[in-house]
């Protein structure tokens, strides 16, 4: 078989070592960020000029650039945006703490009654002559995984959207001097999270780790099932943060729109609407925080299932610790990858045009790409044996390093390419999103219709390219190959969370212009950053939506393995109705999400409505609306609203697995993981194409566009409606359907002993 190029020692100083550089790298990003003032001083050495511009004050000397008024005034929205974001996320921990410790007792006495609580060792079910640890310390260190996942994920959203709100005014003061400072800071700011949140992760995950590995010594099959605990913290906290954050930033964005452009024909962003604020909150605490914690438990889960699947294999069989630590590894590249990536956006090429933006942005998708190709064939030469065998269903299948390194690449490039078919579909520089817009001419019902074609159609190519991701994955690795696959796909997360975290930012940037009373130049140079961001952020949910499927089918392979199913057969009726309920259930969940954010937007209608009519002088300017009470109305349907579909998603492996046995409960997971993926892609793009038809029509950039405008005319106003219509579709249902069927395949997995001795009570009787 043959042994890796790269000894431990090597493995066990490069992880750590790639970690904390990119901690380091997220730090000095930060650092330059800060440069910018936000207080009205001005530098005194502004002749020492670096080429990032900070202190650079002869480039566009522009009038407002010495205004004291413009810096406080964004200072203060900043301020209130920032304390808004922190106050509803220590809300939203609270409710979220509270089930994280009922869970965490949950798992430990469920997992911990496989044996009946028995401290003895077993015989290991790979190597009958030696002794494995007891299933009650597998309770209590899967117990342990799952509070620091949690942990660690909650972190992780709290920092992105601390940075968020530390840039966002930043951005807007940057925008004066010019769309190339201004999109330096923002991208910049995106990177802190990125970087800080991929370092973060593989560094927890490898402390946990060698912790673990001091108790369990030998027994690598105990150790890495005990692991899988951390991919259920993530994606758990994960769920509660989408959600919770979805619907608080729907609820702000559809009533701001519907009273403030539709009814009262003022501006987006427009401080005299009172839901203004609350709006503006939303895009950090929804965008930011829920989306870091959402790749965050992709990434931790990707990572479990390759090492649930290794640790039965040849790897964790002759403790090859090297090649066991490959998923790792790939990780850890993709950090060094990442960082040499954002030096092309940051030093190595300068944005002088807002043409050039969204061009810059894709670029760093495709060198990320590149680069990693190239970082996995060294790594994978380096560290895995020239042959080795991997568990394939209770067979062991004999596997080549090559093959392993085109499972990698084959998530790598299918989520290039699912990044870029879904950006043909939602930017609206190509003709599906043209289409959209055109068809507002004769109204808001042809513009949904149209829309929702656009959706159901954008579903086509990202499902083939991974359905061939599988095919091929699984023919070389077995289900090691899927898991491989998904972190291939995961691999530049850096990269892909900075651009996602850019969107909300600008977006943010954009909003403080518009209240602090800039000049029109600004306003226009942050809405073009606002729609670059608009449809990278749409990349990043095909991303997320991609890797979701991929870590789901791998996480269904290990759960398989160790509830110890031989086989799923679709034709007995104990798998079949699992399929179809599990189908359901993405439609049950959607339409929670979906009615949740609807009732919060109508409480919001109404008092922005009442505001308007009961405080004189407020369309005038001359009085301040109550932004407070908008901000609480968010806060409190969010929390009280997330949590039955949270529940919903919680519980039902837990009923099905304790009621109806494994073999039902793996039809759910492979039905949900079906309908869930297309029902995400669908709705993601559908809400991005109507946003970015209605900034088609508003920004009148070619004949057509201006043909369909201005702002407020009749397809404009059907552009709106189209666009609130999408907004929970692409911000709550569509991303929190990829939490939905890890989540549930992840939380299988880590019960399987469980169902597999005590489940399947019903079919007992």
């Amino acid at each position: 078989m043959g042994a890796s190029i790269l000894p431990d020692l090597g493995a066990e100083i490069l992880i750590p070592f790639c970690a904390v550089v990119g901690i380091v790298f997220s730090l000095l990003q930060w650092v330059y960020v800060s440069r910018v003032q936000l207080s009205p001083a001005r530098d005194s050495n502004s002749n020492s000029a670096g080429k990032n511009g900070y202190n650079d004050y002869l480039i566009e000397e522009e009038e407002g650039v010495n205004d004291n008024n413009v810096v406080q005034k964004c200072a203060e929205i900043q301020n209130a945006i920032s304390e808004g974001a922190t106050s509803f996320l220590f809300t939203e921990y609270k409710y979220v703490g509270a089930f994280m410790v009922a869970f965490a007792i949950l798992i430990f006495v469920f997992l911990g009654s496989v044996e009946g609580f028995s401290t003895s060792g077993h015989e290991c079910a790979n190597d009958e002559t030696k002794m494995c640890k007891p299933a009650l310390a597998t309770a209590l260190f899967s117990t342990v995984s799952f509070l620091l996942g949690a942990i660690t994920s909650v972190v992780s959203g709290f920092l992105g959207m601390k940075i968020a709100t530390y840039a966002n005014a930043r951005t807007t003061l940057e925008a004066r001097k010019g769309v190339g400072k201004a999109f330096i800071v923002a991208f910049r700011s995106g990177a802190v999270m990125g970087f800080l949140l991929a370092a973060n992760g593989l560094l927890v995950l490898y402390i946990v780790i060698l912790v673990f590995k001091m108790y369990y010594g030998e027994d690598w099959g105990g150790l890495f099932e005990s692991i899988t605990g951390y991919g259920l913290g993530g994606s758990s906290m994960a769920l509660f943060g989408r959600v919770g954050g979805g619907i608080y930033t729907k609820a702000a964005d559809v009533g701001a729109d519907l009273v403030g452009k539709v009814e009262r024909n003022i501006p987006e962003d427009d401080p005299r609407n009172p839901a203004v604020i609350a709006d503006n909150v939303g895009d950090n605490v929804g965008d930011i925080a829920g989306m870091g914690s959402d790749l965050f438990g992709s990434y931790a889960e990707s990572s479990c299932a390759a090492l649930v699947v290794a640790s039965i294999s040849s790897f964790g069989i002759n403790h090859e610790l090297t090649a066991m630590l490959y998923p790792l590894i790939v990780s850890s590249i993709g950090i060094i990858v990442c960082l040499i990536t954002t030096l092309f956006a940051t030093d190595f090429f300068e944005i002088k045009a807002v043409k050039e933006i969204e061009p810059a942005l894709k670029r760093q998708l495709i060198i990320s790409t590149v680069l990693m190709t190239v970082g996995v064939a060294i790594v994978t030469w380096i560290s895995v044996p020239s042959s080795f065998t991997i568990f394939n269903f209770g067979t062991q299948k004999v596997v080549k390093n090559w093959q392993l390194f085109l499972c990698v690449c084959v998530g790598l490039w299918a989520g290039l390419i699912i990044g870029f078919v879904t950006e043909y579909y939602t930017s609206n520089a190509y003709s599906p999103v043209q289409d959209v817009a055109d068809s507002c001419r004769t109204g808001a019902a042809t513009n949904v219709i149209f829309g929702l074609a656009l959706g159901y159609k954008s579903v086509i190519i990202p499902i083939f390219a991974i359905a061939i991701s599988i095919y091929v994955s699984f023919s070389f690795a077995a289900m090691y190959g899927i898991a491989i696959a998904a972190l291939g796909m995961l691999s530049t997360i850096a990269t892909g969370l900075a651009i996602d975290a850019y969107g909300p930012i600008s977006d943010n940037a954009g909003g403080i212009a518009e209240m602090a009373g800039m000049s029109h130049r600004i306003r226009e140079r942050t809405d073009a950053l606002d729609a670059a961001g608009n449809t990278t952020a749409a990349i990043g949910k095909g991303f997320a939506i991609g890797s979701a499927a991929l870590v789901s089918l791998a996480l269904f392979g290990a759960f398989v393995s160790r509830a110890g199913i031989a086989t799923v057969d679709v034709l007995t009726p104990k798998v079949f109705i699992g399929l179809i309920v599990g189908a359901m259930l993405p439609y049950w969940f959607s339409a929670m999400t979906m009615k949740s954010v609807g009732s919060a937007a109508l409480k919001m209608v109404e008092e922005v409505r009442r505001q308007f009519n009961t405080i004189p002088g407020l369309m005038e300017g001359t009085a301040k609306p109550d932004y407070a009470t908008c901000v609480k109305i968010s806060t409190d349907a969010s929390i009280k609203e997330m949590i039955p579909p949270g529940a919903l998603v919680m519980l039902t492996p837990l009923i099905v697995g304790i009621f109806f046995g494994v073999e039902t409960l793996s039809g759910v997971l492979a039905g949900s993981l079906v309908s869930g993926v297309q029902i995400a892609i669908s709705a993601s793009n559908t809400g991005g194409a109507w946003d970015n038809a209605k900034k088609y029509i508003e920004a009148g950039a070619s004949e057509h566009a201006r043909s369909l405008g201005p702002k407020g005319s009749d397809p404009h106003k059907a552009a709106v409606i189209g666009d609130t219509v999408g907004d929970p579709l692409k911000d709550t249902s569509g991303p929190s359907l990829n939490i939905l069927i890890k989540l549930m395949a992840v939380e299988s997995l880590v019960f399987a002993p469980f169902f597999a001795t005590h489940g399947g009570l019903l079919f007992k009787l």
